[in-house]
């Protein structure tokens, strides 16, 4: 059994075997799972997250890489979260992200860790608002969040993230799948990748354009900008920052970034919630409470809604 309270010091203390030795607890389900959150639970609530997200092949590990020097030259501790499509036979990521992101590896201050989706089609680890918690609590100023990019699912990432990156690229149809995708209702800040190939502005203004068809705003809302950069040579990555920084005290001068965060707080718990009541049904299973229940569907004595309200009362009745 791992001693929590010493893992989470060294963690602070910016040791990685200590940072990975909890987010090992976090995706392996640890039946220490819960004494790991309540430890964190007061050091947590400092990282500004982001998630950045896209097709595949527009280049987010390179962006992301990118970012994290830019970030790093500020003077910020670094965290990545690179989701990576689980492997077919273990289950586990396949890494390409840590790859590409090979040269912060000796840098005390980023701390990179690939996870698995374990087939979770939003494109998120489910394990992942915990891992964002843990590295939180570890130091990190930023952490970035790279996303399988998965098509409409991905619009997960807007519930994970304070700020919502969307990386396209020209001459990938990006326009048209971003709508498809509604990708265009979740992004804060908007990046055309690869700027140096033939057809970017037209990329920036056809989105530009669909951002603009999109519904009104008001004075002093927020106008997500479109930023192009060619990421591989660090080129517009600069100002990619310092979009987020205008958005970052955008939300916090309109309290957005506070709604943001009780929101994703919510949505942790109902998780959390729904996974155990779920787990509990799964037990019936055998039970004879189940078994009467769908006996009394089938024989046309209650229905399916009622039934379903019954086994939820009893079992949050403890019965």
């Amino acid at each position: 059994m791992a001693d929590v309270p010493t893992l989470v010091e060294q963690a602070r203390a910016g040791r990685p075997r200590a940072v990975a030795r909890l987010i090992s607890l976090v995706e392996g389900a640890s039946p220490q799972l819960r004494e790991v959150m309540a430890v964190l639970a007061p050091l947590t609530g400092n990282a500004y997250v982001v998630g950045l997200t896209g097709s595949p092949g527009v280049g987010k590990s390179t962006s992301t890489s990118a970012l994290v020097t830019a970030y790093r030259r500020r003077g910020k501790r670094v965290g990545v979260l690179a989701v990576d499509p689980s492997s077919p036979f273990s289950g586990g990521a396949l890494l390409g992200d840590r790859v590409r992101m090979s040269e912060h590896a000796s840098d005390p201050g980023v701390y990179i860790r690939s996870m698995a989706t374990r087939g979770h089609l939003g494109g998120l680890a489910w394990a992942a608002p915990q891992a964002i918690r843990v590295l939180d609590a570890a130091g990190c100023e930023v952490i970035l969040v790279e996303t399988v990019g998965v098509g409409q699912s991905e619009v997960e990432i807007a519930a994970q993230a304070d700020t919502s990156v969307v990386l396209l690229a020209p001459g990938m149809g990006d326009g048209i799948q971003a709508a498809k995708a509604g990708i265009l209702e979740i992004g804060d800040v908007y990046v055309v990748n690869k700027a140096d190939r033939d057809g970017a502005d037209a990329t920036a203004r056809e989105l530009n354009h669909m951002l603009g068809l999109g519904e009104a705003r008001g004075p002093g809302d927020w106008r997500p900008p479109i930023v192009k950069t060619v990421a591989a040579r660090g080129e517009g990555i600069d100002e990619v920052v310092e979009a987020l920084e205008k958005h970052r005290a955008w939300m916090e001068e309109r309290g957005v970034l506070a709604e943001r965060r009780l929101r994703r707080a919510a949505l942790e718990v109902e998780h959390i919630a729904v996974t155990a009541l779920r787990r509990r049904i799964g037990d019936l299973h055998g039970d004879r409470r189940l078994d009467v229940l769908a006996e009394r569907i089938v024989s046309g004595e209650t229905d399916p809604y009622t039934a379903a309200d019954e086994l939820v009362e009893g079992l949050t009745n403890g019965a």
